[in-house]
């Protein structure tokens, strides 16, 4: 005992010279004799008052004295040394004085602990209280420190409640047990009165959690409010946190269900809730309208990417990203088609068209499919789905290519000048870098058509320091692979000969296989040149391709992730899956090129496709010819053999016509229409003369040595507002330019903060990704709602800070700051 009284008094005379020591229950006099302190006196008060008053004050002014009465303490009006132990301290040998000595707070303190006192029982929770605790301290604050303990967060009251609220989540009670064991529960309720303005005949965290999700509700529709707008600040921020992302969701939904969120929804118009987002139901609801909009063509294509781009900022957005961007993408679709103009007079026009603007409908059509398909809501958009499939396959596809198939017919030889040839891709597009003495790095990927390739031109602009162009060009016919492939080598004569598969052949030699074209590429260019495969590219270390780089002049690198997927009939569907995977690859492969010093970069295809997402009718095959013809070779979009003759339903070829040697005859289904062939699928298929097929990229890439990249600006209107007058702020933010390739999104936390650098509003992340050249469409409204804290800053300077994320990291750095004055009336408190 001797021991610890001595520990317990060296700790207060590290802060008060004067000690007082009541002995309320006379028992501790031995202890008092036997303590040894050094540099401390002691001395009993027993009527000598006065006497050491004058020791104290006049004698050893800068003496310590530990002055001990046996007996409780004397009442203020008998007590002549008050004034001396109000100006110094007191040391208690009860538990509670212990306690207090231990965390080294004064008595004032002795009442939290005395309400308290099952908190105190447990070490571990006193040495996590004491390292909370600072010299500056309240009582207040101390029983709120001793919340975050029991509740294992941080000492403020919104981290409680989301721990709190983390635990009910999960169905968990053990950190709400300890609180109420603590005693701590009343002292949590009247703060969140005091703060939220919660109060209940029964309170409890689920209870709370239910009135707060229905009164934020109702703040942004017009219901009943029984809680403050700090609550609703609370909220927000809560739903933002990646760390309670979670528990949000969880008891977002459960509320949704007790509050019949659902039924509520129904009557609303869906406009009317873009900007709320508490609930999974309200994207579900928006979403739901959207589709029947769009089904009904009552809505713009403007509105609904706006909309869209709306709801991005809100919680729920990555979960259903799939839906809206289905939504928006078909209805760009739609739009695109009742613009288009169909009709061409010649080859070369439709296909300089068809690479100028009707290409894009195969593009929206594509990512209407990919994301539909990702979603995987197939009663949601069923309608939707069958009326996009009708729209591209009828009234787009097929009108096309009909009209296009009038050109095709006409045409005595396919040629479409001035469009290149793909057979002059190697003296076009190779040859002039090696006149120059220049590495060329050539990529091929397989079925990767024009539309695919528009795509890829603008995710490879985006990349800083890369620039590329690109160029169209007429495949050869028929559009298959062996063929294509051929014509992309260095050739003089290609002929198909009569074996059964199709072999394309280079000067008599076969160009089937990548070691093939490998010795085709070396006797053709006539210098250091190599062909491999991509994922063999891929896989080399740094070295490995320095060195293959250092020993080649010519590479080509042949990818086949499309083709090979949609040529499977079992796969076939996931062809626009397909497409998303190359176009990932074929960025990564140019910047490993890049990165190894390769700068002049070529990318084209070997042909086209076509896709149709849905069985086919029958109208949509063409029977196959009489039997006894020669037939070599039979694909579902063309014919080989020899003596084929006219057949109705097809366009009949020579060799001569196509560019080609020997006497290879060739039969191709007009527009889009298929053969029948046993085991092979029909939704995607290659080797007709559809511009799907025929129209391929090429596309010229480099690496600059300066960046060209940067991200677009962003102003705040304030329309000459300059003082906050009211608990919430609107504010307009404008980003300066459109987006393009080069100008990219800019995304920026946003929020209102005091001198002192604390958040006193909710805050927001804003995407500025806007491609509108119409300025009105590149602004976007925000409302903020003020915290209580920004009550105590009422009549100072307050700022808007807009910060940017640093990448790679959890850092900000600010980007601009707004500088506003908080006036605030009395009056505002008021519900008037």
């Amino acid at each position: 005992m001797n021991d610890r009284i001595a520990q317990a008094l060296t700790k207060l005379f590290e802060r008060h010279r004067i000690i007082f020591w009541y002995d309320a229950k006379k028992e501790l006099r031995s202890d008092f004799e036997g303590l040894k302190l050094p540099g401390i006196e002691k001395l009993e008060v027993a009527n000598n008052e006065f006497g050491v008053k004058y020791r104290l004050l006049r004698e050893k002014p800068e003496q310590k004295f530990l002055l001990y009465r046996e007996g409780p303490q004397p009442e203020d009006l008998d007590n002549w040394l008050l004034d001396v132990q109000l100006a110094h301290g007191e040391f208690r040998t009860d538990q509670v004085a212990l306690w207090l000595s231990e965390l080294e707070l004064g008595m004032a303190f002795a009442e939290v602990v005395e309400d308290h006192v099952e908190f105190f029982k447990a070490a571990k929770r006193k040495e996590a209280l004491k390292r909370r605790l600072e010299s500056d301290d309240t009582p207040g604050r101390v029983r709120m420190k001793m919340l975050s303990v029991c509740a294992q967060a941080e000492p403020r009251l919104d981290a409680v409640l989301e721990s709190l609220l983390e635990e009910l989540s999960e169905e968990e009670d053990g950190r709400w047990r300890i609180l109420v064991r603590c005693g701590l529960d009343s002292y949590l309720w009247q703060q969140m009165e005091r703060q939220y303005g919660y109060h209940s005949d029964a309170p409890g965290t689920k209870d709370f959690v239910i009135e707060l999700f229905k009164s934020c509700y109702a703040m942004e529709t017009g219901g009943d409010v029984h809680l403050s707008s700090e609550a609703l600040v609370f909220l927000r921020r809560w739903k933002d946190s990646r760390r309670h992302e979670e528990a949000f969701e969880n008891l977002s939904d459960e509320c949704a269900w007790i509050l019949n969120i659902e039924q509520e929804l129904a009557k609303r118009d869906f406009r009317d809730l873009l900007e709320v987002d508490y609930f999974s139901l309200i994207d579900q609801k928006i979403i739901s309208d959207l589709v029947q909009e769009v089904v009904a063509r009552t809505v713009t294509p403007g509105d609904v990417t706006r909309w869209v781009r709306q709801r991005r900022q809100g919680h729920w957005y990555a979960q259903y990203l799939d839906l809206y961007q289905a939504i928006d993408y078909a209805s760009q679709f739609i739009h695109g088609l009742a613009e288009a103009t169909l009709e061409m007079d010649s080859l070369a026009e439709g296909i300089q068209r068809y690479a100028q603007s009707w290409y894009r409908l195969d593009l929206h059509y594509r990512k209407f499919v990919f994301h539909i398909r990702s979603a995987g809501q197939a009663a949601l958009t069923s309608e939707l789905a069958r009326q996009i499939n009708d729209l591209y396959s009828n009234n787009y596809l097929l009108t096309l290519n009909d009209r296009w198939q009038t050109q095709v017919d006409a045409a005595k030889k396919w040629a479409a000048s001035p469009v290149r040839l793909q057979r002059e891709f190697f003296s076009a597009w190779v040859q002039p870098f090696l006149s120059r003495n220049k590495k060329v790095f050539v990529i091929i990927s397989d079925a990767l058509r024009y539309e695919i390739g528009d795509e890829l031109l603008s995710r490879i602009r985006k990349e800083d320091r890369f620039d590329a162009k690109l160029e169209p060009v007429l495949s050869m016919l028929p559009s298959y692979t062996q063929l294509g492939m051929a014509a992309l080598l260095p050739n003089q004569e290609l002929e198909i000969q009569d074996d059964g598969k199709a072999t394309a052949y280079i000067d008599g030699k076969s160009s089937t296989g990548t070691s093939n074209r490998d010795k085709i590429l070396k006797s053709g260019c006539g210098c250091r040149s190599v062909a491999l495969q991509s994922r063999d590219f891929l896989q080399m270390n740094r070295e490995e391709c320095r060195s293959l780089i250092r020993e080649h002049d010519v590479f080509y690198i042949y990818q086949n992730i499309i083709d090979k997927t949609g040529d499977a009939s079992d796969s076939e569907e996931r062809a626009f899956l397909a497409v998303e995977e190359t176009l990932e690859e074929l960025v990564k492969l140019l910047k490993k090129l890049a990165g190894n010093n390769a700068n002049n970069m070529l990318l084209t295809a070997d042909h086209g496709f076509i896709y149709q997402d849905h069985a086919l009718d029958e109208s949509e095959f063409v029977e196959i010819f009489a039997k006894g013809k020669d037939v070599s070779y039979l694909n579902r979009r063309f014919v080989l053999g020899h003596y084929l003759g006219k057949q109705k339903g097809m366009r009949a070829f020579e060799p001569e016509a196509l560019g080609l040697s020997g006497d290879m005859e060739v039969l191709i289904p007009k527009s889009i229409n298929r053969l029948r062939v046993k085991g092979a699928g029909s939704r995607f298929v290659h080797g007709g003369a559809s511009l799907q097929e025929v129209v391929v990229p090429v596309l010229q890439i480099h690496k600059k040595r300066k960046s060209d990249v940067r991200a677009v600006d962003i102003d705040v209107l304030r329309g000459g507002v300059s003082t906050i007058t009211s608990g919430q702020l609107s504010v307009a933010f404008y980003q300066a330019e459109p987006v393009t390739d080069k100008v990219q999104p800019r995304t920026l936390r946003v929020g209102i903060y005091n001198q002192s650098g604390e958040l006193i509003s909710d805050s927001h992340t804003l995407n500025f990704d806007f491609a509108s050249e119409n300025a009105r469409e590149r602004e976007l409204k925000l409302r903020f709602v003020l915290s209580h804290k920004a009550d105590e800053a009422n009549g100072q300077e307050v700022f808007l800070r807009l910060e940017e994320p640093v990448s790679g990291t959890s850092h900000y750095k600010e980007y601009a700051l707004e500088r506003y004055l908080i006036r605030r009336s009395f009056t505002t408190d008021f519900d008037l």
